[in-house]
């Protein structure tokens, strides 16, 4: 019987919209141009937040410390000791604690996390309190003294900016991402000057992909950010530095070494960071006044050295130029290392990145007392190796150590270090100080990337080419017999015309129907079915083109016909793709040699 529907027929579109794209490298499309409009008014935003967030900060320093109302930088080494730098941060603890309690939870924390949290699971939707009180909340931590940063809470406020920006267009979950994400490296950009660290920053801890469709208008954002930084603040980098230094062709490996103390050293605090947060959990009081507690340790830590509070910029500065002194060095590393943990661990609001640049630094610098060179050198290696460490971003770490020196000579070394001290940190911890708090939410994060399998192989690699199937012309009586024999091992089966073309797909559950119903005995199977909304593919269509439609048409067998003659030539069921991940699987984790290498036998005299 041959097809006499053999023309093209309308086919119902069972991917929601997905069309079959050619073969290319990408998928970006041409709505990116709208999300790089986007990104400018996005990256805008992103600046002046972190140009308000700075002048609030330094705001309720001033009103705080020095009874004045003022939005000039200070230090906390002005800062006279009295019973006041105890009662302070208490204080703002306390506001942090009904903040949380009565406005909204997610100001909890560094930030980073909440973020990550937004796009993984929230379907990248933050609301206006977090964009409001966020900043406020970190402004009054630092300003009473928390020993925190301010690129936490900016990479949280400039993502609630692009997140809400983007909820007023219709969007999609991905687009939302882009803009929430394009708001927090904006806000990193404005604050530090490091456009380059801020985009890679998106990269290995934000995007969870690295695509055109989100990196070019992420990258347009943190561009527009620091355009804008000359108006906002100095121009130039934040700890301008340039280091003289010609290391032997070993000097590489005391770099790497460093970068291991410091992965060490990371490792060290964020157990100690979980292990203290479990105490507050277990303290018998509610988690708004966990902060005053902390509040309380911050202030008897600031007594023993104040220069320990607060986000300590000027610390950073006299790390990198060496005007400082050892005593200074150890008490910051023990005492900033001790209050940042408990105030952090009490779930108060302010950022990691800073804290982590002064222990790292402090740290290298006194490494760098017994190694050749400047201790500044090995101060910088040591805030890099403990950014790339312990948040697992590599690449971000060195970058940002050379955009905020503006020493490019740096890069190398620091590659050394930041890599070294991601080694130990990925071997020796699951999670780092970034994701294990969202894992104990109940929240698994894979942070490895790679490209789908599905899209690398096309229908035509493992498609089965002998395929069962049913004639056409076969009555609906012999269809029901066949399916109640022993013959029939599927559920559904492709049905031919006597040319090998389509006509449709019969199922168990076609004949169940047939079944009670004699008047469709004698009628054929070309009669009873139609392809007109009969999902297929083509050998051209990449395997995940095929997966979408298994999942939308809910079928577990696509039929796969040539695109001009529609003739059947392979089908794919759910089993290949299994089989295709598995094989995918075998080949990262079989090992065997190919090549073998050995000596020949001896003659035997």
């Amino acid at each position: 019987m041959t097809n006499p529907h053999s023309e093209q027929r309308h086919q119902h579109d069972f991917t929601g919209g997905l069309a079959r794209r050619e073969a290319g490298d990408f998928t970006t499309d041409k709505r990116v141009l709208l999300l790089i409009g986007m990104a400018i008014i996005v990256g805008t935003g992103g600046a002046l937040a972190a140009w308000l967030l700075v002048n609030l900060i330094a705001l309720v320093t001033n009103a705080v410390w020095f009874g004045r109302v003022s939005f000039e930088a200070t230090s906390f080494a002005d800062v006279p000791r009295s019973a006041w730098m105890i009662l302070a941060p208490v204080v703002g603890g306390l506001l942090i604690g009904l903040m949380a309690r009565f406005g909204s939870e997610k100001i909890r924390g560094h930030g980073i996390p909440e973020a990550i949290e937004a796009i993984l699971i929230g379907g990248s939707r933050m609301s206006p309190k977090v964009a409001v009180l966020k900043p406020l909340s970190s402004a009054i931590s630092i300003g009473t003294g928390g020993p925190f940063g301010a690129e936490g809470p900016i990479i949280m406020t400039g993502g609630a900016i692009g997140s809400l920006f983007a909820q007023f267009f219709h969007m999609s979950a991905a687009e939302r991402k882009t803009l929430l994400v394009a708001g927090a490296a904006a806000g990193m950009t404005t604050i530090f000057g490091s456009p380059i660290a801020a985009l890679m920053l998106a990269v290995e801890l934000l995007l969870f992909e690295w695509k055109p469709r989100s990196f070019i208008p992420v990258a347009v954002a943190v561009c527009t950010a620091i355009s804008c930084r000359p108006f906002l603040f100095d121009a130039g980098p934040l700890f301008p530095a340039h280091f003289q230094l010609s290391l032997p062709w070993w000097g590489i490996l005391l770099c790497a070494a460093v970068g291991i103390l410091s992965g060490l050293q990371s490792g060290l605090l964020t157990t100690l960071l979980y292990k203290i947060e479990d105490g507050f959990e277990r303290l018998p009081i509610h988690w708004m006044r966990w902060p005053a507690l902390g509040g309380m340790v911050v202030g008897l830590g600031g007594l023993i050295e104040p220069r320990a509070l607060g986000v300590g910029y000027d610390v950073i500065s006299d790390l990198l130029s060496s005007h400082i002194l050892v005593q200074t060095v150890v008490a910051i590393l023990f005492v900033k290392a001790g209050i940042w943990l408990v105030a952090l661990s009490s779930g108060t609001s302010g950022g990691v990145l800073a804290p982590l640049l002064i222990l790292g630094g402090a740290f290298g610098w006194l490494v760098g007392l017994a190694l050749p060179g400047e201790p500044g050198f090995w101060a910088l290696l040591g805030m890099a190796a403990m950014m790339g460490g312990t948040m697992r971003a590599p690449l971000t770490g060195a970058f940002f150590a050379v955009e905020i020196t503006g020493d490019i000579n740096m890069l190398v070394p620091l590659l050394a270090a930041t890599v070294a001290a991601y080694a130990v940190t990925v071997l020796l911890l699951r999670r780092s100080i970034l994701t294990e708090k969202i894992a104990r939410r109940g929240q698994h994060i894979a942070r490895e990337y790679g490209v789908d399998p599905f899209e690398q192989m096309r229908a035509a690699d493992i498609m089965i080419r002998e395929v069962d199937s049913l004639s056409a012309s076969m009555s609906v009586e012999q269809a029901c017999a066949f399916f109640s024999s022993q013959e029939a091992t599927h559920r559904i089966y492709p049905v031919l015309y006597s040319d090998h073309t389509l006509a449709g797909v019969a199922s168990r559950a076609d004949v169940l129907d047939w079944r009670g119903r004699p008047e469709f005995a004698a009628q054929s199977l070309a009669d009873m079915i139609s392809d007109g909304s009969l999902p297929v593919g083509y050998p051209e269509d990449t395997v995940g083109y095929i997966a979408d439609v298994m999942v939308s048409a809910q079928t577990g067998r696509v039929p796969i016909v040539d695109r001009e003659t529609r003739r059947l030539v392979g089908l794919i069921a759910r089993k290949d793709l299994l089989r295709l991940r598995s094989a995918n699987k075998t080949s990262e984790t079989e090992r065997r040699p190919y090549l073998r290498v050995g000596l020949a036998k001896r003659p035997v005299l």
